[in-house]
């Protein structure tokens, strides 16, 4: 697995991390949730993401990985769904990091996100505050902030955060001038979402209703040719090697859609020709497409 360092925090982690939604929201099995995660670790798949919002992927995670936690990276995302507590405020963002040290069996968290709150919330101070609290405690090592545009750019403006996440792939390319390359400029390390726009490819005809209409729309509408790649290599070596993106998380419950993963992200950065070509396809169809809309 290749490795890249996760900004200026001191971390390092894989080009290819492991976004563990699915885990959590799926009918697999405990065993096979187990062996999954113990075998993307044993490939090298090292940084964790998840969150409160993810089921039972958290539990997961901790049962399965606590004993090599020392291995791995885990990244996780809070700001609701405690119950007692009034969702994005700062007594319900340091209820919701204990929650999660407990969830996942650890004494510190590596990386935690506020996960998608507006600006204002953001700028009223007291979710970061609780995130910096947390820090000071030893609870947490990073502070992120997880979603899209206007809020991430004033994350990635304020200073207060150590990293973010957010979607950057062949359908959403205005971040790459915009908060990615500020980021990069930052010191601050970068996880890439959704980094093949939720595989439109899948579907021959617009899926009405499902989370991946909007890329399939835009997916369509740019037209780009992928020569002799497969659109899941085209798409994932084109967000892995975005210049910017410290790790990009992919989720699957396919033991086999790992190692083909693994083998794209190892195959190194596409030709700067096809990237471009990718790039021209989104400037001359873009309508007005705004990174996270989907």
């Amino acid at each position: 697995m290749i490795y890249r360092e996760f900004g200026t925090t001191g971390l390092r982690v894989p080009v290819l991390g492991f976004g563990a939604g699915q885990l959590g929201t799926t009918n697999l099995s405990y065993k096979s949730a187990g062996r999954l995660l113990n075998d993307i670790v044993d490939q090298g798949i090292t940084l964790i993401d998840t969150a409160r919002g993810y089921g039972s992927s958290e539990e997961r995670i901790g049962r399965h990985l606590r004993q090599r936690r020392q291995e791995i990276i885990l990244s996780t995302k809070v700001g609701y769904g405690i119950p007692g507590y009034s969702d994005w405020t700062y007594d319900c963002v340091r209820a919701g990091i204990d929650e999660a040290l407990r969830r996942l069996q650890t004494d510190f968290i590596d990386i935690v996100h506020l996960h998608s709150c507006t600006r204002s919330t953001l700028e009223e101070g007291g979710v970061v505050l609780a995130l910096e609290d947390a820090q000071q405690a030893g609870k947490i090592r990073i502070l992120s902030y997880s979603g899209e545009n206007d809020a991430l750019d004033w994350a990635v403006h304020s200073g207060r955060f150590g990293s973010v996440e957010h979607s950057v792939n062949i359908c959403d390319q205005r971040v790459i001038k915009g908060s990615l390359a500020r980021a990069r400029d930052g010191g601050l390390g970068v996880i890439a979402k959704r980094p093949v726009a939720n595989a439109p490819w899948r579907f021959s005809e617009c899926p009405r209703g499902d989370y991946t209409e909007e890329y399939w729309w835009r997916w369509k509408t740019m037209n780009v040719d992928p020569r002799d790649l497969s659109w899941q290599e085209l798409a994932l070596r084109f967000t892995a090697y975005t210049p910017g993106v410290s790790s990009c998380i992919v989720g699957t419950t396919q033991w086999e859609h790992v190692l083909e993963n693994i083998e794209h992200i190892e195959t190194g950065p596409l030709p700067e020709d096809h990237c471009e070509l990718i790039r021209k396809a989104f400037r001359d169809n873009d309508p007005g497409w705004w990174v996270g809309q989907v």
